[in-house]
């Protein structure tokens, strides 16, 4: 099987990023399998839609389209997927730069026709120039990064992470895009999960349909100094309850939470454990890490209790839409 054409699509919302978002296209523009298209989709922002359009103006290799659905990263990105004309659409978070090989390592999954989705490491890149003492490397996804727990090498996974993923067209013709009403929507609450919700409905769709992580396909994110704290690191563990909840509620809770038991049985306790090591051998930010996994556990678990009660009580909708237009071979 040939390799895929993949177009790449970045999904963007403030001009305060936007040294973040030219240095993205950069990286794409740098691949040593050079991307098929770069699409920028910009989420109802006039003044970055008409800025970025003026950058890109001249450029072959890059499209700058605004958002089609409702405010949100789930309707750019469905936005993205059918304006673009790739075999795989791939996804970079508009403050992160993907490594010369990102996309080679994507592409050589593909030969595999059974490869539905094939997602990267994410590593952090702190504003303070390190990792906090306190920070829980278990916790990373708080800050959108590759998570200790998480399976190393080549593996199979029930979901890919969205800020560093890959999908084959296919995928979306088979089980819809991304839903509207999970995920980030310009609210302020740091909601997430979008990505897994359609990687469950997608081996629904095609139970032999085949997702991967190849922790060779390398971005690297930028976390900011707001998102190096405390406060904001119970805010997220919260919302990810609150996303959690309405995955179930599309899924199921056998799928929706069947790595998420794992997780928080076997790599959670023995974080603690380490952090609690830590302490005793007087290494610095090791209470404060064995801390900060109770505490997150805690919030993520109310979040998914008030998300729970709000979903049985009709508060919360979220849709899913066909993806139409796109011209993938």
């Amino acid at each position: 099987m040939s390799s895929p054409d993949i177009s790449v699509v970045i999904c963007v919302y403030t001009e305060d990023r936007w040294e973040d978002i030219l240095a993205a296209v950069a990286s794409v523009r740098a691949q040593s399998r050079p991307a098929l298209e770069t699409l920028l989709v910009v989420d109802h922002n006039q003044a970055l839609l008409d800025r970025l359009a003026g950058e890109y103006k001249e450029a072959e290799d890059v499209r700058v389209l605004a958002n089609a659905g409702p405010r949100g990263l789930s309707a750019g990105r469905n936005t993205g997927i059918a304006a673009s004309r790739g075999d795989v659409i791939a996804f970079l978070d508009d403050d992160a730069v993907a490594e010369r090989d990102w996309l080679r390592h994507f592409a050589s999954s593909y030969a595999d026709p059974r490869v539905m989705a094939v997602g990267g490491r994410t590593e952090p890149i702190w504003a303070s120039g390190r990792r906090p003492a306190w920070f829980p490397a278990e916790f990373d996804w708080v800050v959108g990064c590759t998570y200790r727990g998480l399976p190393r090498g080549l593996v199979q996974v029930r979901n890919v992470l969205g800020g560093n993923a890959s999908f084959r067209r296919s995928a979306f013709d088979a089980a819809g895009g991304f839903a509207t009403g999970i995920g980030r929507d310009g609210d302020k609450r740091p909601l997430g999960c979008e990505e897994t919700e359609l990687c469950i409905r997608l081996t629904r769709a095609l139970p032999e349909a085949v997702l991967l992580i190849d922790d060779r396909a390398v971005i690297h994110h930028r976390v900011p100094k707001a998102r190096e704290h405390f406060r904001y690191f119970r805010t997220r563990t919260y919302a990810e309850g609150l996303s959690k909840a309405l995955v179930a509620r599309s899924v199921g809770a056998d799928k929706g939470l069947e790595s998420e038991r794992r997780y928080t049985t076997r790599v959670l306790p023995a974080g603690v454990a380490r952090g609690l090591r830590d302490a005793v051998l007087a290494r610095p930010g090791g209470a404060g890490r064995a801390g900060a996994i109770v505490a997150g556990v805690f919030a993520a678990a109310g979040g998914y209790v008030v998300g729970s009660v709000r979903a049985r009580r009709g508060g919360t909708t979220f849709s899913v839409a066909p993806i139409e237009g796109g011209s993938g071979g």
